[in-house]
């Protein structure tokens, strides 16, 4: 049962009383109160409903009975808010999920980095080059990334600007799924047109083949068609970063008697802003949301314990998912003693894997890349310890695309660091593509090994 905040406990509000770190300095405070006062009349991207559908299936994934595939862009931006863009990150996300349920045998949540990526956490304040320093991007929520003064004045505007390409980007997914884009009776709707050559793509189409035939038999036999085969449902995500924009979209329901966030489903909270007495936490301990917090190397036993122990007070199931991102190196040492420290709490929580962040490094020239090979290792390292500590690792975290991009380096095709420019797209982190996100898929599924 949910804990009912009374109006006077918290406010969607409140947070701005305390410090807020990674926030951007408007020059125009009465623009922004405008704004964010407008906002807060628009409809909401999401609903009360979804919302609760979703922590009930985190609450399952929690048990072991499901598996949480998260995944998506690092950082959204409002020029790729295209049909083919958001098509391309659906098949991908459809593709992975069939497989892991194929090889798991048992159901998979589909959560997508999307629709509200848009702010970024930086780790400076501002950028210098060439002797210029200006404020640094924090994401097409915020500024803009060109490196001119105008751009990276912090824009009021922008906020409506996310609000309105989230929107679309999750109406159209809505749209899809419900017009029976997700159909198992037509996985061809799902192929991405440039990957026909990939061995990746041969070896799928080889487990749709059976799953299909497989379904043409049952309904044969029984004479009934499987409804549920029609549709995936199809949850979005994003760091709840930017607290103006958060605010604006949090409303208070008379009939559940709980506050909802009602940008996104799943919002989650990073380690640069999870200080037990900042804004970001008094934020996300009001709202009713299935939330998730991102877990490093500088996380301590008591850290964790007391954000538990702050964000989930009464041990609700479904609430509280933590995403762990130690690096390939780190991760037997440093999430053991988080593993003991959490089960003291007694929450329930669920454990996923980000093997993405931990294993960013630099090329000769600087160019941000990950490898495969360590990202992989993480992986596997994270299902390792959590089975020999009689725990459930119930969750898989990625930042990938369908696009032909070559951003992290190794994967089937192997490549280096000489491939890197020839498709290199994200402005940000680099993402795995769809034959590296296929193979992570199918080692989860335990299909595929070294």
């Amino acid at each position: 049962m949910s804990r009912s905040l009374p109006k006077t406990d918290w406010h969607p509000a409140s947070w701005q009383s305390l410090e807020a770190s990674q926030q951007a300095a408007y020059p125009n405070k009465a623009e922004l109160d405008r704004v964010v006062a407008e906002l807060s009349r628009l409809p909401p991207i999401t609903t009360s409903w979804e919302v609760d559908a979703l922590k009930d299936l985190i609450a399952k994934a929690q048990r072991g009975e499901a598996f949480v595939l998260q995944g998506g862009d690092c950082a959204e931006t409002f020029d790729e808010c295209t049909s083919e863009n958001i098509v391309d990150k659906l098949k991908i996300l459809l593709q992975m999920s069939l497989v892991m349920i194929y090889g798991m045998k048992k159901p998979v949540v589909r959560v997508g980095r999307m629709a509200g990526q848009y702010a970024k956490p930086r780790s400076a304040d501002t950028e210098t080059r060439d002797g210029t320093t200006l404020p640094s991007f924090r994401g097409d929520l915020v500024n803009r990334s060109g490196f001119t003064p105008d751009d990276r004045i912090p824009d009021p505007q922008m906020i409506l600007r996310g609000y309105e390409r989230a929107a679309l980007t999750l109406n159209f997914v809505r749209s899809l799924v419900d017009g029976g884009f997700a159909d198992l009776h037509h996985p061809e709707y799902w192929d991405l047109g440039w990957v026909s050559h990939s061995s990746a793509a041969s070896e799928y189409h080889d487990i749709v083949s059976s799953i299909s035939n497989s379904l043409d038999f049952l309904e044969t036999v029984s004479g009934h068609q499987f409804h549920r085969t029609q549709r995936a449902d199809i949850y979005a995500a994003h760091e709840g970063l930017h607290l103006h924009y958060e605010q604006a979209q949090t409303r208070y329901l008379d009939r559940r008697e709980r506050w909802y966030n009602l940008t996104t489903h799943f919002p989650w909270v990073g380690m640069r802003t999870a200080q037990l007495d900042g804004a970001h936490v008094e934020y996300f301990r009001g709202i009713a949301n299935p939330i998730g917090i991102k877990v490093g190397q500088g996380m301590t036993r008591e850290w964790i314990q007391d954000l538990i122990r702050t964000l989930n007070p009464n041990n609700e199931p479904g609430r509280i998912s933590l995403i762990h991102r130690f690096g390939a190196k780190a991760i037997e040492d440093h999430l053991p003693p988080l593993i003991s420290a959490v089960r003291e709490v007694g929450s329930p929580v669920l454990w996923v894997c980000d093997p993405m962040h931990g294993n960013t490094e630099s090329t000769a020239d600087g160019t941000k890349t990950r490898r495969f090979d360590n990202i992989v290792s993480e992986l596997e390292s994270a299902f390792r310890v959590h089975q020999s500590m009689g725990s459930y690792l119930g969750g898989v975290h990625l930042e990938l695309t369908g696009e032909n991009v070559t951003e992290c380096t190794g994967g089937a095709r192997g490549l280096t660091d000489g491939d890197l420019a020839r498709a290199y797209k994200s402005t940000v982190d680099p993402r795995l593509n769809y034959e590296q996100a296929m193979e992570v898929a199918m080692r989860i599924a335990g299909l595929k090994h070294d």
